[in-house]
């Protein structure tokens, strides 16, 4: 499956940002999805996953509360919305399906098997 993220951009702190994530060539449905994002100098962390019929979702502390994961099986599309957005929250984010865990909303890197390119989200105070 090929992924391609999108819907990234500057923000002023406070306000909000939808990410896409759309996917080609695979069985979108089968897959856990999850989005991850590596802010400059840190290593890639977590921030959301959801298993692949959306049943379950889990969130990183960071961004508990302020951001939502989704998913259109049909539409073959994985959603980010992010609000109350802040400067820790700038980073290049990406999205990445799970082939072997399709029924864990978390997991770390190794659990994902493949990736997208990523969208960089610069929130400016």
């Amino acid at each position: 499956v090929q992924l391609q993220a999108s819907g990234g951009g500057l923000v002023q702190a406070g306000g909000s940002l939808r990410l896409s994530c759309g996917a080609s060539g695979g069985a979108f449905g089968s897959y856990g999805m999850g989005w991850f994002r590596q802010a400059p100098g840190k290593e890639r962390e977590f921030v959301a996953g959801m298993t692949r019929g959306g049943s379950s979702e889990y969130y990183s502390d960071a961004v508990k509360g302020r951001f939502t994961i989704s998913r259109d099986n049909a539409k073959k599309v994985l959603y980010l919305q992010m609000n109350s957005l802040e400067p820790d929250d700038t980073a290049v984010y990406y999205c990445a399906a799970s082939a072997r865990f399709p029924h864990h909303s978390y997991g770390p890197e190794s659990y994902y098997d493949y990736w997208g390119q990523g969208t960089q989200v610069t929130v400016s105070s």
